[in-house]
């Protein structure tokens, strides 16, 4: 079983599930899992966890994001992207210095509404089923974070820009936003997802590069291994001695890491990447623990045995 992670590029008409299924298929293994569904027409970087590298999903989910965006002016629709019912047109008249000092007025972040077409969940039920059935219910702004808007081009009534965003952001509730600032309306037209977490665009691959891979006997070199999810992080590794406290999912203390004098660098909740060493050149990430200031040592966070 291959244990890690696949930066795959997904390609316009494929669900996440979609890829997930093709994978399995194409590596022969049941236990993948993906980081967060991308809408059937995006594009772009999917990172899916293979083998024990799935424990760690939820984190790469939790991580900031980047897209790459075309966004048409002067209409919108039901759905908030050109895939949707029209609802209204509108003549563009605002200029581009008006375009680009609207949308970077979204830049810090603000309370976002999230769409009715979503798969967010109200009472047991995802919004788009709701909304499939003529319904629109209330919903709540949801904080989002926009550490920056990069604007690439415009050839009105279309404007490509890139966004960082954090998790949650729905980039089409944000193109509809920047289009009701302007007064004319604005619809998402393609969406490319180029950045999530550590994970970037540059570096992913498609399916049928994964089963040419695969058939070669080469595919593992483009396996990242499960600590990329987490590289930011302090790293340290168990002293054999202790090896059967991490193994048993104990508490580790800094006594029983390789890294003794180092209490100083923590705050409450720090991650923290332990290994374990396999041979005296290689060490496999085993878990992924957090720190308690008040006991001065680590609990289990995610563990990846």
């Amino acid at each position: 079983m291959i244990n890690g992670i696949i930066n795959i590029y997904k390609e316009s008409g494929y669900t996440s599930h979609d890829v997930v299924a093709k994978l399995r298929g194409i590596l022969k293994q049941k236990k993948v899992g993906h980081t967060g569904t991308l809408d059937p027409e995006a594009t772009g970087v999917l990172p899916v966890c293979l083998g024990s590298a799935t424990k760690l999903c939820d984190m790469i989910t939790d991580t900031s994001k980047e897209y790459e965006v075309k966004m048409q002016l002067g209409i919108t629709t039901d759905t908030l992207d050109l895939s949707g019912t029209i609802s209204s047109r509108s003549e563009v008249t605002v200029s581009e210095k008006e375009i680009e000092k609207t949308m970077l007025r979204f830049v810090g972040g603000y309370d976002q509404i999230p769409p009715m077409y979503s798969a967010l969940k109200v009472n047991g039920k995802k919004l788009y089923e709701l909304a499939r059935e003529g319904k629109e219910i209330e919903r709540k702004p949801r904080r989002v974070e926009l550490p920056y808007i990069k604007i690439l081009e415009m050839e009105l009534p279309y404007v490509r820009y890139i966004v960082g965003c954090s998790k949650g952001t729905y980039v089409r509730s944000l193109c509809a936003d920047i289009g009701e600032q302007l007064g004319c309306g604005a619809a998402m037209a393609e969406l490319k997802r180029t950045k999530v977490g550590n994970f970037f665009v540059e570096e992913s691959i498609t399916l049928d590069q994964i089963a040419q891979y695969a058939a070669e006997g080469r595919l593992e070199q483009y396996v990242f291994a499960s600590d990329r999810i987490v590289i930011g992080c302090n790293g340290a590794t168990v002293k054999p001695k202790a090896e059967r406290f991490l193994l048993n999912g104990n508490k580790l203390y800094f006594s029983q890491l390789d890294m003794e004098n180092e209490a100083a660098r923590f705050t409450e909740g720090d991650l923290l990447r332990v290994y374990m060493l396999e041979s005296e050149e290689q060490r496999e990430l085993k878990a992924v623990y957090q720190y308690i200031s008040e006991e001065n040592c680590f609990k289990p966070f995610k563990m990846l045995l």
